[in-house]
């Protein structure tokens, strides 16, 4: 029988005759055409399988990381962990607003320029390219500082937006930025000697910023002041016209809530853009109206007045010889411009009289003249004054206060206070009577009020005060409509221990409406010159009179003051018009 063996290495075939012969596939080790496809489709699918699973894990991950919360992180461990929703100020020193809410002092975020001298390669062409950024430095300063053997220097602050995209596009891996803040004024010099400065370090040096720097420093809610930027403006305004105008050194206004003693505008000029930190002249920082002293002459005589009244020991009918000087010792007291005759508790303020002033202090007597001064806060410094730079007033010591203090010190002459002194001592003399410590911010705490007269001879102080506006030196500040009293002074300045001719200061404190008094202005003008129109006179009714008058027409209005025409000023006028002497 026929076999026939057909043979590989792993199968053996056996045939026999007769039988059909069939061939699988892979019988004898080759593949056909359609399989060698499907293994390759098959591969393709795998790869791609894996790619879209790739993908998938990265898209995934993407959206958990920026979309969502994702994965909870340790937040005590991770220092760049921020909850959703919470916004974290990139500032931390509060805003500065005035009254009405407007941002006088603010932080704005801002970036330092560092370098790390030890990865610098070429100092020269990094100082070079820096020097064209920024050219108020320059290349020495930026070389110097670069070349030096330190691990981390710093180069410049508060750079611009557009400056650290220029230090950017220089490409220079050993120069960085850190995060930092910028103390800005928005409304530069208006609010200079109020607000003080802050160092580069955001902590406050001068003014508010520094007395009121924990305040600042440990809450971002912003920080109400009780100025009126509006009135502020006005007041500062005024002050600028006048010292200019009068040649002055410097000029000086307070207006003050004459109820609750907050100060609703404060300016003294010169002053200075708090922007800036390049001032050699640092007279110009110097805040006259809260830390300037001086003798301020006759405006003293409305509390010498009040004192005589208060104290029973004078009445506003008695009458006082000024005919001749007061002899006092070696010395003697005399009058300026006053009629040489008997005056009235009236007439003594309406024609500013040393001589009658002085009969009234003496009559009143020493004890309680000091006593009736230390109530008005005019033998301490203001403590509770937010404000750093803060006067204390000078005067004899007490076992030194002889006869001729006291009658010297009846007419503004041997004790010496500063403006905010004078003015918050006369709010409480018109305003019924009581003493309120000023303040410069709404949030004030702890002031205490008391009584320093009473509330009759507060009335008849107002009487008298507004008679020296009608008839006596205050008649350039008898703006109608707004019913003005006030008392002018005028003292000789006193420059290292003497009296320079020809140099006074001049002041005018008033109040308005006198019928219900809202507010009180104090204006002084340290060392004006006479002009043609003031017929060369340098005393106090031709500057600071005229001056506070015009502020008080300025701001009446927009402190809601209604205008109330005074009936005798009216008849006054009427009678002048017919040549008629009231």
């Amino acid at each position: 029988m026929l076999k026939v063996s057909l043979s590989r290495k792993k199968n053996t075939f056996i045939y026999e005759p007769g039988q059909e012969i069939r061939f699988s596939a892979g019988s004898f080790g080759w593949e056909t055409e359609d399989e060698a496809v499907n293994v390759c489709r098959s591969r393709i699918f795998y790869i791609l399988g894996l790619f879209l699973l790739i993908y998938s894990v990265i898209i995934i991950r993407i959206f958990n990381v920026c979309l969502v919360d994702g994965i909870q992180l340790n937040r005590k461990e991770t220092s760049y962990y921020r909850p959703r929703n919470t916004f974290i100020s990139p500032v931390h020193r509060a805003n500065i607003t005035d009254r009405n809410g407007i941002v006088v002092a603010t932080n704005l975020p801002t970036v330092n320029l560092f370098a790390l001298p030890h990865e610098v390669s070429n100092a020269k062409i990094v100082a070079t390219k820096l020097a064209e950024i920024f050219p108020d430095t320059g290349y020495d300063d930026f070389y110097a500082k670069l070349t030096k053997k330190a691990k981390f220097v710093p180069l410049k602050r508060n750079l611009s937006p557009a400056q650290q995209v220029k230090v950017n596009a220089l490409g220079f891996p050993e120069l960085g930025f850190e995060n930092s803040e910028v103390r800005v004024y928005p409304q530069k010099e208006l609010l200079s000697h109020v607000l003080g400065n802050t160092d580069i370090d955001s902590n406050g040096i001068s003014g508010l910023e520094k007395s009121l720097d924990t305040r600042l420093s440990a809450s971002t809610r912003d920080l109400r002041l009780t100025i009126d930027l509006g009135v502020q403006y006005m007041v500062r305004e005024e002050l600028v016209k006048a010292k200019e105008k009068f040649k002055a050194e410097r000029a000086t206004a307070i207006v003050m809530d004459i109820n609750t003693s907050e100060i609703i505008a404060l300016s003294s000029v010169p002053d200075y853009d708090l922007n800036r930190r390049d001032f050699k002249d640092k007279d110009i920082k110097f805040n006259f109206a809260t830390l300037g002293v001086y003798e301020a002459g006759s405006v003293f005589k409305v509390f010498n007045t009040a004192l005589g009244l208060d104290s029973g020991k004078i009445k506003i009918t008695d009458s006082f010889d000024a005919t001749k000087p007061l002899k006092m010792g070696r010395h003697k007291i005399t009058d300026y411009r006053v009629p040489a005759k008997w005056l009235t508790v009236g007439e003594t303020l309406i024609h500013s009289s040393n001589i009658a002033s002085a009969q009234i202090a003496l009559k009143v007597g020493k004890t309680l003249q000091i006593q009736f001064l230390k109530n008005l806060g005019f033998f301490d410094k203001i403590e509770n004054l937010e404000i750093y730079e803060k006067g204390r007033p000078l005067h004899r010591s007490e076992k030194f206060w002889q006869d001729h203090t006291v009658a010297t010190t009846a007419y503004g002459y041997g004790i010496s206070v500063t403006p905010i002194h004078i003015i918050t001592a006369f709010s409480s003399i018109l305003n019924g009577g009581i003493y309120t410590p000023p303040t410069l911010i709404s949030e004030a705490t702890n002031r205490k009020s008391k009584r320093v007269i009473s509330t009759q001879t507060s009335m008849d102080m107002r009487k008298l005060l507004r008679d020296v506006v009608i008839y006596g030196s205050g008649k350039n500040a008898n703006i109608e409509g707004y019913e003005v009293a006030g008392k002018t002074g005028t003292a000789n300045k006193l420059e290292n221990g003497r009296y320079v001719k020809g140099k006074n200061v001049t002041s005018f404190v008033s109040a308005f409406p006198i019928s219900d008094p809202k507010y009180a202005l104090m204006v002084i003008i340290d060392s004006p010159k006479g002009l043609p129109e003031t017929f060369n006179f340098v005393t106090s009714g031709w500057n600071a009179c005229p001056t506070g008058g015009k502020i008080i027409t300025r701001i009446a209005p927009k402190l809601d003051i209604m205008p109330n025409f005074d009936l005798q000023t009216q008849r006054a006028k009427v009678l002048k018009s017919y040549g008629i002497k009231n």
